[in-house]
């Protein structure tokens, strides 16, 4: 939790505010495609050119180049969440090992981690054959304690490491720590290799052009109205299609009948101006590790190449009947916290400027789990609700679809989160209340353990029952 010193300075204003995102906005002008002129026919079409759709078409393409393949997307490329991320391409398994194995078995999980794994490095490697230019470094990930509460919950992790090795988690003394990221107030870490930073935006821009290139027709500029089995309508037309495949994400809420399948979950950054080589001598950060701590209300971090720090958060985490505002304009209560909280964890920065602050939505399932569904007999089929991990599980699950609409029966498609369902969100007002209840709670746990309190807040154990991660 930032703690700014009593009368110190308000943080300055970012340069910019909202405009879709950091990355969006260093890409330079980039001409939003052609919307969807007339109706039109497919063999496949998509709902949502961002990372999931994109990988579909992707592999669609690449497992049976015959297809005629439809994206329909209501903006532009990377417009949602993959224009917008914290750029972790990690191998986090949403929802957790344990409710999985509980359901699934131990060995079905093992395989599901070991396929995380493996797609770290494959959307590294599609980089490398598409030539697409993400940033990509591959430095793993630092999750590191700042006070006494913290460093015990490592423990929580090591066991769970134990458990579930496959996952390649290591144990870091508070030393070894700030050797690799010199973060204020360090007691101990916890690193593990299969994660690599990018920049989100080029990942999404790039995978556009591959998939083009391949010829698939992205339409942009062109909102889904309704999706049926063989039909999606848009204000434009209709595109019909075999198989129609939603890739939506936080956006899903806007769909008719979609209300309450997923929660929308708010979460924004700020991104510095450059820092100079003195402070990154001071900080070091020389393997460009994400970075995150072990806070209740957690943040996540990366260095990017050309010297700034990027630091997000949850802020206000949701707006009542899940509203949010499509171009990613941040208040300053959040962006100001954020940037308390970057100069907390690296004092040395000092009044450095905060270049551009935005937000975006995630797809959160009512189980935290998230879902690849295909109807073979329908033709109908969807992916997400990845909770902030879906860099990497995108691709699993572009793949896994790729080879249900084909038929294959493969070990991706029989992995534990294939035909994931779970039950819809709560109404209004319970869903907006709870939510305001569940986050205030982190927050007050986070404060109460850096004022002192040396085991974890049995408010936030309250608030991971209530919230049902």
């Amino acid at each position: 939790m930032p703690r700014r010193a009593s009368g110190a300075a308000p943080a300055p204003a970012p340069a910019r505010n909202g405009e879709i995102s950091y990355w969006m906005s260093d890409l330079g002008p980039v001409p939003v495609g052609e919307p969807l002129a007339v109706d039109a026919e497919a063999d496949v079409v998509i709902v949502g050119a961002g990372y999931t759709g994109l990988w579909i078409a992707y592999y669609l393409a690449e497992r049976d180049p015959s297809l005629s393949i439809v994206v329909l997307e209501q903006h532009r490329v990377g417009y949602g969440a993959s224009g917008r991320n914290g750029g972790w391409l990690t191998n986090t398994i949403t929802g957790g090992h344990d409710a999985y194995a509980a359901r699934h078995g131990a060995e079905a999980v093992r395989a599901f981690q070991h396929e995380l794994n493996a797609t770290v490095d494959e959307v590294l490697d599609v980089c490398a054959r598409e030539g697409i230019d993400a940033e990509a470094t591959k430095g793993g990930s630092l999750l590191v304690a700042r006070n006494e509460a913290q460093r015990r919950r490592i423990a929580k992790y090591v066991d769970h490491a134990e458990k579930w090795p496959e996952e390649g988690v290591v144990e870091l003394s508070a030393a070894e720590s700030r050797a690799r990221v010199n973060v204020a107030d360090t007691r101990g870490g916890l690193w593990q290799p299969h994660c690599a930073r990018i920049h989100p935006a080029k990942l999404a821009m790039g995978l556009a052009d591959a998939v083009r290139r391949r010829g698939v027709r992205i339409y942009e500029g062109t909102r889904v109205t309704d999706i049926e089995q063989g039909v999606a309508r848009t204000e434009h037309g209709v595109v019909r299609a075999r198989h129609v495949l939603r890739a939506t994400e936080g956006f899903t809420t806007r769909l008719p009948g979609k209300k309450r399948d997923w929660l929308p979950l708010n979460s924004s950054m700020i991104i510095t101006e450059p820092l100079t080589d003195a402070m990154w001598g001071e900080i070091g950060w020389h393997g460009f590790e994400t970075l995150e701590d072990l806070s209740h209300v957690y943040a996540y971090a990366q260095r990017t190449p050309d010297g700034r720090i990027a630091i997000g958060g949850r802020g206000t985490p949701y707006l009542w009947a899940s509203r949010f505002d499509t171009d990613g304009l941040t208040d300053e209560a959040t962006w100001s916290s954020l940037s308390a909280l970057v100069r907390e964890w690296f004092p040395v920065i000092g009044d450095v400027g905060i270049a551009h602050t935005w937000s975006g939505v995630l797809g959160v399932p009512r189980n935290w789990r998230a879902t690849v569904q295909y109807d073979a007999e329908t033709g109908l089929g969807a992916a997400g609700g990845y909770v902030g991990t879906g860099v990497t599980a995108t691709n699993l699950a572009g793949r896994t679809l790729a080879d249900l609409v084909t038929g294959a029966d493969t070990s991706i498609t029989r992995l534990p989160w294939v035909g994931q369902r779970t039950r819809r969100w709560e109404p209004e007002p319970l869903r907006w209340v709870a939510t305001r209840v569940i986050y205030g709670a982190y927050r007050y746990a986070d404060r109460s353990e850096f004022r002192g309190l040396t085991h974890t807040s049995r408010v936030a154990r309250i608030a991971d029952v209530i919230s049902g991660r």
